[in-house]
């Protein structure tokens, strides 16, 4: 999929999820993502870098000329089952978990200037003209550098977008209304974490290469404004994941008993609102709530 021409603003209303890696709009927020777009909203994906980094089948790569590609593809198919209106890549370098000599790679995002990368993502904002943005919580999730890196880059160029001193170029400032970062209900990562180990899972390496440490994760709170009931589109955002087969979608985990109790734990998405600032307490099941059309 590729990037749309630069558009009017209408009545219709219009999400842009800032991501880092392909797979990160299908397990991350593939629900929402779905919902939204099921429900008839334009909803766009900008995705920061290729995902090269970490170890693939072999198998997997037949037809592929590289890492990259493969993602690229998954990332295509999982955008099909979305609903997504387009991807945008911004072309940057997978940069590998934190300390990864991949880190210092010159085209990685994480050694790329932050204002560099924010002037990318308002060049997109201006373009696409969203009501609402989303994007990962402080930790990047999981403390990735491209996600934490993005996540920066998103906030600043939210606030960024609609200011005519700033980034001038071609297209008119613009100012999206509502700004969200997804962050899972630690209530949720909690009960996973517990129930790993009863299905003979290691939840402080999770994932497909084994990285992730879910418990330390579990320990991090991010107060939650939003809770999106996903359930009516579970199934698109299953198919979504089994297209990133190199990252594990697909895969015994995602099926089975703990599968279930994943698809049972998690049938809603959770979000912290960053923007307007949440007043005490607040409980919104929807993105758009208060969005001025």
């Amino acid at each position: 999929m590729t990037a749309p021409t630069p558009h009017t603003p209408s009545a219709r209303p219009t999400l842009l999820a800032v991501l880092a890696h392909p797979d990160d709009e299908s397990f991350g927020m593939g629900g929402t993502l779905a919902l939204y777009a099921w429900c008839g909203a334009d909803v766009h994906l900008i995705c920061a870098t290729g995902g090269e980094e970490g170890s693939v089948n072999p198998e997997l790569l037949a037809g592929h000329e590289s890492i990259a590609a493969l993602r690229q593809a998954e990332l295509d198919g999982a955008a099909r089952e979305l609903g997504l209106a387009s991807v945008t890549m911004l072309g940057y370098r997978d940069s590998g978990m934190p300390g990864a000599p991949s880190n210092r790679h010159s085209d990685a995002l994480a050694a790329q200037p932050e204002e560099a990368v924010t002037a990318r993502v308002v060049d997109a904002i201006r373009r696409l003209r969203p009501q609402v943005v989303v994007t990962f919580d402080p930790i990047g999730g999981y403390r990735h550098p491209d996600h934490i890196a993005i996540q920066r880059a998103t906030v600043a160029a939210f606030f960024a977008a609609g200011d005519p001193a700033r980034f001038p170029g071609d297209l008119p400032p613009y100012a999206p209304q509502k700004l969200y970062y997804h962050t899972f209900s630690r209530a949720f990562l909690r009960a996973i974490v517990r129930l790993m180990p009863v299905f003979g899972r290691d939840p402080r390496r999770f994932g497909r290469n084994q990285d992730v440490d879910l418990a330390s994760l579990a320990e991090v709170e991010f107060p939650i404004h939003a809770r999106v009931d996903i359930l009516a589109v579970a199934a698109a955002r299953q198919r979504a994941g089994a297209h990133h087969a190199s990252q594990g979608g697909g895969s015994p985990l995602f099926r089975g008993p703990l599968g279930a109790l994943f698809q049972i734990l998690g049938g809603r998405e959770t979000f912290m609102r960053a923007h307007p600032e949440p007043p005490p307490g607040l409980r919104e099941t929807d993105l758009f709530a208060g969005v001025r059309w």
